[in-house]
């Protein structure tokens, strides 16, 4: 698995038919080794979370893309949504916090 983003993207986008899908790869914000492909912060949009809690969300999406999480990624925020829930929140993206691990703190 070369590229874990597009890994990622591709998995989410057969499974899940997003309505918006946004994969960062945050890395370089950890004390890791350049190139790492190990944190990423994953916005997903889709009709097919509309009966699901969130929770089982973020269990489905951690089940598609358990070859990744077995692998090199080692962070993975998941920000899930509806399409009713995104437009609430006016499409806004959640930043993750700056890094306090390693000599980053």
């Amino acid at each position: 698995m070369t590229q874990i983003k597009e890994f990622i993207e591709t998995t989410l986008n057969e499974h899940l038919a997003p309505v918006y899908l946004k994969v960062l790869d945050e890395s370089h914000m950890h004390n890791v080794p350049p190139g790492a492909q190990s944190h990423f912060n994953v916005t997903v949009v889709s009709t097919q979370f509309e009966s699901q809690r969130l929770i089982a969300r973020h269990r489905t999406v951690n089940a598609l893309l358990k070859e990744a999480l077995d692998g090199p990624v080692h962070a993975l925020a998941l920000h899930t949504y509806t399409p009713t829930q995104w437009q609430e929140r006016g499409g806004d993206i959640v930043a993750s916090p700056q890094c306090l691990g390693g000599s980053k703190a």
